[in-house]
Parts: structure tokens; C-alpha cells; sequence
């Protein structure tokens, strides 16, 4: 993920925008993540050896059926998300092109739905209601053009689908925009080995609006499924 040309809360919202004090990831996490291998500017790789991680070490499910991949973008590929690492600014607002979490949700929901993102300041994991508030700031009004949308896919199905050769962070020269995770790029069950645009690219017209149709079609799309604003919050509330 790329961040974009830098712009005020201004110029994104027609509200004012409460600014929150940065939290330490808690000493599990750090235990949990201590040797886990983090690229910069890789979030979609981030989240995919995340899962295989908590899953291998049993903070989920054996199969990681409680966890969702989550690619949030727009049309434009211009999205507002507070609270990231990487900003300059004091609310810690990026406008990123796409960003990916990983979002846990126990499977009998008795447990409050918790949010990884290893590119915030928030708590990491922190719940999903504080995510809510701290990183997508619902009460600022956005421009249509930085609407958010949610790709959201069951981990199971982007394990074994997600491929990446990293050719979107290569310069025209073959030059690395960032440098590459140390490991081998991710191949899919198929073979195939580069399909991070399928994931990115949003459209309106494919957006579902009905919690429960989400849940009928999420274990049936490869890519996944894209969700607005109210549906997304309904899925995982």
C-alpha cells in the first residue's frame, strides 16, 4: 500500500475531528508478535502470515474460520484511516490507496469482535468498537470521494487464494518502493501467482448492503465480498 499526497481533516470532513491519545500494543501481543516478520508497506502480505500465525499458535481457530481479511479501498483508491504508524500527522491520519486488516470473530460471538492492525497506534488487537471510533472516526462527514468500502474474505479462502508477486511495488527502473519481505512471494492453491488487483479494485456496483446476504455469500466468493459503511459495521457488531 502506497500512502497518498498528504490532506487536512478539512479538506475531509465537514465536522471537527477528536484527536486521541496513542496506546502501546499490550504485552501479549508483543509476546505474540515478537518474531513475527513485518514489511512496511506490505499490509496484504502483514495479514496473511498474521493469520497463519494465530492460528499456529492457537490464539485461533486451528483453520482460522474465526478470522476475516478485510482490503479497504474505493473506487478512487483514495481512503481516510486515523491512527496509522506511518502519519505525519497529529491524529495520525493516512490517506492510503488500500489498507488490510485482519478482524476476529469468535464463532459462537461470545466474545467481542477484536481488530489487528500492525499499523496503528491503537491497541493491537483492540476491539472493534474501538477501532470503529479511533480508526475510521464515524462522526466526520467524508467527501464522496473518500468513502470507504470493505472487501471482506474468510481467511480460509484468502490462504488459500491470495497471490502476490510484489510487482506493484516496483519502480519502472525494477527498483523496490519498499523493500520486500525476506520470505518467498505467496503463490495461491492454483498456481496462480499475482491476482492483489482482484482484492483492490472496488466497484459500487457490487456493494451488498444486507448483513445477511454477506453471511450467505462470504464462504462462496473467492475474492470475497464489498460491503458499505452500515453493513460492514452490522456484520461485525
Amino acid at each position: 500500500m502506497d500512502a497518498s499526497h498528504s490532506w487536512t481533516s478539512q479538506e475531509l470532513e465537514t465536522g471537527v475531528v477528536e484527536i486521541g491519545k496513542d496506546s502501546r500494543a499490550s504485552e501479549e501481543v508483543a509476546g505474540v508478535l515478537s518474531d513475527f516478520v513485518y514489511s512496511s508497506c506490505y499490509c496484504e502480505e502483514n495479514v496473511y502470515m498474521l493469520c497463519k500465525k494465530l492460528s499456529e499458535l492457537g490464539l485461533a481457530a486451528p483453520d482460522a474460520s474465526d478470522l476475516f481479511v478485510v482490503f479497504i479501498s474505493n473506487p478512487k483508491r483514495q481512503i481516510p484511516i486515523w491512527r496509522q504508524k506511518s502519519s505525519k500527522d497529529v491524529g495520525g491520519l493516512c490517506i492510503w490507496d488500500y489498507h488490510v486488516i485482519c478482524i476476529q470473530r469468535d464463532l459462537r460471538r461470545e466474545k467481542a469482535v477484536t481488530v489487528w492492525d500492525l499499523d496503528t497506534t491503537l491497541p493491537c488487537p483492540t476491539t472493534f468498537k474501538d477501532y470503529w471510533n479511533g480508526a475510521f472516526q464515524p462522526w466526520v462527514s467524508l467527501k464522496p470521494e473518500f468513502s470507504r468500502l470493505y472487501r471482506v474474505i474468510a481467511a480460509p479462502v484468502f490462504l488459500r487464494t491470495f497471490a502476490s508477486d510484489r510487482r506493484h511495488m516496483k519502480n519502472k527502473d525494477g527498483s523496490w518502493m519498499a523493500r520486500p519481505p525476506p520470505y518467498d512471494c505467496l503463490v495461491a492453491e492454483d498456481g496462480a501467482v499475482h491476482n492483489l488487483e482482484e482484492f483492490i479494485t472496488m466497484s459500487d456496483e457490487y456493494v451488498i448492503s444486507d448483513p445477511e446476504e454477506a453471511e450467505s455469500l462470504l464462504m462462496h466468493q473467492k475474492f470475497g465480498i464489498i460491503l458499505d459503511k452500515e453493513c460492514f459495521k452490522q456484520f461485525f457488531k
